[in-house]
C-alpha cells in the first residue's frame, strides 16, 4: 500500500512552550530535562545536574517540566493545520504527522503541500522543520534534518544517520540502555545496525533491540497509513453531561474516568491501543483530535492525552462548556507472544501496577528487586530491596580480594551447605587443598560432587581473603571449569575453601 508521511518537528518545543529567555532549560528531579540552542552552546546537556548546568551557564533561565503546559500550547498549532490538511495526528507536543500523499494530491505536489503546512505552523520565534518519507519513523528522523526522502529510498537514507538519533526522539520509543549497549559494540550509524542479522539482534537484545532494528530497516510494521478509515466503534466510551462543564479540573477527572473504562474494556478483550481519537462537544460544536503512539497506550497515557486535549479546548473559554466527550481506539492489536512482561517503556505500567497492588496487600517486602552493590563476595554484590526503592549506597569501589568478572549467574548453597561439598584431586589422585601460603597443593585434574565426576579443563586462583579483623574468618576462592566424561556442556563454578573443605559458592551459566 502506497504511503507517504510528512512529519513536523518543532525543535526544543518544551522550552519554547515555557516562554523562557535563552539560554534556557527545563528541569526534572534536579537534572536538566530539556534545553535550547544557546544553552547547549554553553555546554548544557540533557541529564546534567542543575548545579553543574548553572556553573557552565550562570545566566541559564530554568523552569520545571510541565507536560500539561506543553500540550496546551501545542494544541492551537495542530488546530491551525486542520485548515490546510486533513488527517493530522499528534505523536507528542512538538511533533505531529499527516498523510503527505493526500496533501500532495490536494495541493499539487509534496513541495507545495510542505510549504503550505510550514506557513500554517509558523509562529514568531518558533522553529519548525518538515520531513517526508515512506514510513512514520523515517519521516520523524527526516524532519530532524529537514529532508525529503524519495520514495523507495528510506533504507539508503537511514543507513547514513547516526545511531544516536533513535535516542534523541522519544516518539521512536527506543530504550536508552539498548542504544548504549549497541554503541559499546562499535555501532555508529543505523546502517551498522541494519547490517546485523535479525536473529542475532533478537537473541542479544530481545524485543527492544528488534524495535531499533526495524526502524533501521524502514520496516513499516503497523504503519499502514496515517488516519486510516475508522473501524467499528465497538470499544469506544462516551459520556454526555446534563449541564455544560467549564472547569478544567472537572474535565481532568472525567478524562481519567473514561480512560480507565476504555483501558479496562480493551484489557478484557486482550487488546492494546496505539491510536486514540478524542471527540468533544463544546458550545454545540464538535471537535476532535487523534493521538498516535508507537508503543501501546497505558491507562495513564490515555488519560493524559484526553486531559491535555480538554485542557486546550476549555482553556480559552471561547468554545463554550463541555457537553459530551467520547474516546475511541482507532488502532488496536493483540499483544505479541514475544512481548516482555515489563514492556521496556515507561508507557507500559501494567506490571508495575500489579507489583504495587501486591505490596499494598502484603507489605513492601513482599516484592523485592535486585540491585548491583559493592562488596567482596558474590552474595554481597547483589542486594534485594523492596520494588521501587533505589540503592543509595554509592557505586562499587575496588575491594581487595573481590571476585573478578564476569560474576556467576546463580548462587550455590553457601559455605555451610552440605550438598555443595567438593573433593578435588590432582593427576596422582592426591587431594588438592589450599596451603598456609594461600597456594594450591597441586594442579587440579578432576573433582567429585556427590555422585557426579568432572575433569578440570581450566582454573584460576586461589584468591585468599582474611576477614578476621571484621569478625569473619579466612577463606580462599577458586574458579573452575569442568567437563563431565559424557561430554556434555562444560560447567563453571566459583569454589570456596573454608574449614579445610571445598564447597560450591556459585555457578556460571
Amino acid at each position: 500500500m502506497a504511503l507517504r508521511v510528512m512529519a513536523l518537528w518543532f525543535p526544543d518545543w518544551p522550552v519554547q512552550a515555557a516562554e523562557l529567555t535563552p539560554p534556557a532549560a527545563l528541569s526534572a528531579e534536579q537534572r536538566v530535562w530539556a534545553c535550547e540552542g544557546k544553552a547547549r552552546a554553553a555546554g548544557v546537556r540533557r541529564g546534567m545536574r542543575l548545579r553543574e548546568a548553572q556553573a557552565l551557564c550562570p545566566a541559564l533561565d530554568i523552569a520545571p517540566r510541565d507536560d500539561d503546559r506543553d500540550a496546551r500550547a501545542f494544541s492551537p498549532i495542530a488546530d491551525g493545520l486542520d485548515e490546510v490538511v486533513a488527517s493530522v495526528e499528534v505523536l507528542r507536543p512538538g511533533l505531529l504527522v499527516l498523510d503527505a500523499l493526500a496533501a500532495a494530491r490536494y495541493h499539487g505536489g509534496e513541495d507545495a503541500a510542505a510549504e503550505l503546512v510550514l506557513d500554517s505552523a509558523a509562529r514568531r520565534g518558533l522553529d519548525c522543520l518538515a520531513g517526508i518519507a515512506d514510513e512514520i519513523s523515517t519521516a520523524i528522523i527526516a524532519a530532524r534534518r529537514g529532508a525529503v526522502v524519495p520514495a523507495g529510498e528510506s533504507t539508503a537514507f537511514l543507513a547514513e544517520q547516526p545511531l544516536a538519533v533513535l535516542g534523541a526522539e522519544s516518539a521512536l520509543a527506543c530504550e536508552s540502555e539498548v542504544l548504549r549497549r549497541l554503541a559499546e559494540l562499535g555501532l555508529r550509524t543505523l546502517g551498522d545496525l541494519g547490517r546485523l542479522p535479525a536473529r542475532a539482534v533478537a537473541q542479544r537484545f530481545g524485543q527492544p533491540g528488534m524495535a531499533c532494528w526495524d526502524i533501521a530497516h524502514a520496516d513499516r510494521g503497523r504503519e499502514k497509513r496515517v488516519a486510516p478509515p475508522l473501524p467499528a466503534a465497538e470499544y469506544s466510551v462516551d459520556y454526555r453531561l446534563e449541564e455544560p462543564l467549564n472547569r478544567v479540573d472537572e474535565a481532568a477527572f472525567l478524562a481519567r474516568t473514561l480512560a480507565a473504562r476504555l483501558h479496562a474494556t480493551l484489557a478484557e478483550e486482550g487488546l492494546l491501543c496505539h491510536r486514540l481519537a478524542i471527540s468533544a462537544e463544546l458550545g454545540g460544536e464538535e471537535y476532535s483530535r487523534v493521538w498516535r503512539a508507537r508503543e501501546a497506550l497505558s491507562e495513564k497515557a490515555m488519560a493524559d492525552r484526553v486531559r491535555w486535549q480538554l485542557d486546550s479546548w476549555l482553556g480559552t473559554g471561547a468554545r463554550g462548556g463541555l457537553t459530551a466527550l467520547r474516546i475511541e481506539p482507532l488502532d488496536v492489536e493483540e499483544p505479541t507472544a514475544s512481548a516482555p512482561l515489563w514492556g521496556g517503556h515507561e508507557e507500559d505500567t501494567r506490571a508495575r501496577r500489579a507489583v504495587h497492588r501486591v505490596q499494598s496487600l502484603f507489605g513492601p517486602e513482599s516484592v523485592l528487586e535486585p540491585h548491583a552493590t559493592p562488596g567482596r563476595t558474590v552474595a554481597d554484590r547483589v542486594t534485594l530491596l523492596p520494588a521501587g526503592e533505589q540503592w543509595e549506597g554509592g557505586d562499587a569501589a575496588p575491594w581487595s580480594g573481590a571476585i573478578p568478572g564476569p560474576l556467576p549467574a546463580r548462587l550455590g548453597g553457601g559455605p555451610t551447605h552440605p550438598a555443595h561439598r567438593i573433593r578435588m584431586v590432582d593427576r596422582s589422585g592426591k587431594e588438592v587443598i589450599v596451603t598456609g601460603e594461600a597456594l594450591l597443593s597441586g594442579s587440579p585434574c578432576a573433582l567429585a560432587w556427590g555422585q557426579r565426576r568432572y575433569l578440570v579443563q581450566a582454573w584460576a586462583g586461589p584468591w585468599p581473603v582474611d576477614d578476621t579483623l571484621a569478625g569473619g574468618g579466612r577463606c580462599a576462592r577458586l574458579q573452575v571449569i569442568g567437563q563431565s566424561p559424557e561430554g556434555t556442556q562444560p560447567q563453571g563454578w566459583l569454589m570456596i575453601w573454608v574449614g579445610g573443605q571445598w564447597r560450591i559458592e556459585a555457578s556460571y551459566q
